[in-house]
């Protein structure tokens, strides 16, 4: 399609202050949106938690592998779609018509609920930061363990912390994307600085090494579990943000001339090198220490895998001690749990920008939108931050759901036709040099992927039944936890989108394919 035919270029003319004003500004964006506490905070403890007693290899290779097969096909539907829809409501009821808008309800939802307890964790890494200028840090695990557990469950910190961070991504969200790049583009730069600077501390460690040749070794027996495979791909997931609708938000503010299949492969495979950095200094961290005093691997293991309730605390336990090594460590320590803040933060502006991209998307004014969404997670995070065993919960039920996300996402596509999203929403729409999305592509959309999240799905409930003889109960990290809830999102969805219909759609005739929108007006 010609440059000067563009839709989105006219309707950039029109909409001068919703644009990424440079591309280092997109990219730095897409990093603060995916690179936060799913990284430093949760992948070294899922991985902890699916390791063997020989190490933990197996799960990242699987991890890896979803990458490719989930994660970046994933965000390769999921910018485009911002970029030429805007939001997903309008996704879904251009593309494949207004009886599907259900689907967009389900992953703004999910996307929504994770963001209430992610914002809980935000507050934990802004505690953190403070607690450390007045306070020494712990030498011993015991100690770190009881700083963690006064905080977190004996104090009214967490709800009021959770509540500031909110507020203040909330305006950040005020200014659209001009809010968004202006964080960003401090806060990114200055995270990965600290990333590695704690990376190379780590490695200072005496026997710093049996963390990595631990971390690094397999356990091949546990590819036999459901769990192993469940955690990867629902990891590779909620680190790259893939499936939660996140990057049709910040495609929004992309145009014709941003390359969308470079940045959408590039961005996911700097996540991930950001996590494995992050598991790394994790493991190293625990065995260096924890050897030179005297403990054999089993007990090592055991250590990673028991760090507070669902091992919620790992990271908040063993970087203080680290730096406890240096002379100068409650410096470090400040400063990483800034650095830690500031992931989590600009992620969560990431998350937050969906619901408020899609209140806004049905006429209300930006502020208003802002409003509501600061005070719908305010209110549902409430539960996650007096309770952790709550949060645990969510983090569970939620992380999870991101399979079902995918798959509706992958079902947009497929209803539209893959060839004609990938030529005329992808390779024709382009006005830049980008990369070419290839036909492969497609066929993981259309096979591969929907088959790994139905029989993946479909191995957790048997594999609960099987070897949980609790699955029936309403218990932390239950399969019947995991049924109710997204039960009753399901039904809330589909409930709104049949009232949707009958009042407000039946008699309107004008849905028309996003193909032939663009058409028409290139040709006015």
């Amino acid at each position: 399609m010609d440059s000067e035919t563009t839709p989105l270029k006219k309707d950039d003319e029109k909409a001068k202050g919703s644009q990424y004003s440079s591309g280092l500004s997109m990219v730095l964006s897409s990093l603060g949106c995916v690179v936060g506490t799913g990284n430093i905070w949760r992948f070294p403890r899922i991985v902890a938690n699916n390791s063997g007693e020989n190490g933990s290899l197996q799960f990242l290779i699987v991890w890896l592998m979803f990458s490719f097969l989930w994660s970046i096909p994933m965000v390769l539907i999921e910018y485009p779609l911002g970029r030429c829809c805007k939001t997903l409501a309008n996704a879904y009821r251009s593309l494949i018509g207004p009886k599907n808008l259900w689907c967009s309800g389900w992953l703004v939802l999910v996307t929504t609920f994770i963001t209430c307890y992610y914002a809980v964790l935000v507050g934990w890494c802004l505690y953190y930061s403070f607690y450390f200028m007045v306070n020494p840090l712990p030498v011993r695990d015991y100690e770190s363990k009881q700083i963690f557990f006064i905080f977190s469950e004996q104090s009214c910190w967490p709800i009021v912390l959770q509540i500031l961070v909110v507020l203040a991504a909330g305006l950040s969200l005020l200014t659209s994307v001009r809010g968004i790049e202006i964080v960003n583009n401090i806060m990114v730069p200055i995270l990965f600085i600290l990333v590695l600077v704690t990376f190379v501390w780590a490695m200072t460690v005496k026997n710093a090494v049996d963390g990595l040749k631990f971390m690094f070794s397999p356990d091949w027996g546990l590819l036999l579990s459901a769990k192993t495979w469940l955690e990867a791909i629902t990891q590779n997931a909620w680190d790259v943000g893939a499936g939660q609708g996140i990057f049709v938000a910040y495609g929004a503010y992309m145009t014709a001339a941003n390359s969308v299949v470079r940045v959408s492969t590039l961005i996911p495979l700097a996540d991930n090198l950001v996590s494995l950095i992050c598991a790394m200094t994790t493991f190293s961290t625990v065995f260096g220490i924890e050897i030179n005093e005297g403990y054999n691997k089993t007990e090592i293991v055991t250590l990673l895998k028991t760090n507070g309730p669902g091992n919620t605390g790992l990271t908040f336990i063993w970087m203080p001690i680290l730096y406890s090594t240096a002379s100068f460590g409650r410096v470090l320590a400040v400063v990483f749990f800034f650095a830690l803040f500031f992931a989590g933060f600009t992620s969560l502006i990431g998350m937050m920008e969906l619901p408020v991209q899609t209140v806004e998307g049905f006429g209300v004014k930006r502020s208003v939108s802002v409003i509501v969404c600061v005070i719908l997670v305010c209110l549902f995070g409430c539960p996650s931050a007096l309770n952790i065993n709550f949060l645990v919960d969510q983090d569970f039920v939620w992380g999870y759901a991101l399979l079902i996300s995918g798959l509706l996402l992958q079902y947009l596509v497929i209803r539209y036709g893959t060839a004609k999203f990938r030529s005329s929403m992808v390779n024709d729409y382009t006005t830049t040099s980008d990369w070419y999305l290839p036909k492969l592509w497609e066929w993981v959309v259309k096979f591969v992927a929907p088959t790994e999240a139905v029989f993946l799905l479909a191995w957790f409930v048997v594999f609960s039944v099987l070897t949980d003889s609790s699955w029936y109960t309403l218990g932390v990290e239950t399969l019947m936890m995991c049924l109710l809830q997204w039960s009753l999102v399901l039904a809330g969805v589909v409930l709104a989108n049949i009232i949707y219909y009958y009042r407000c759609v039946r008699h309107q005739d004008d849905y028309r394919d996003i193909g032939e929108q663009m058409q028409t007006f290139s040709s006015e």
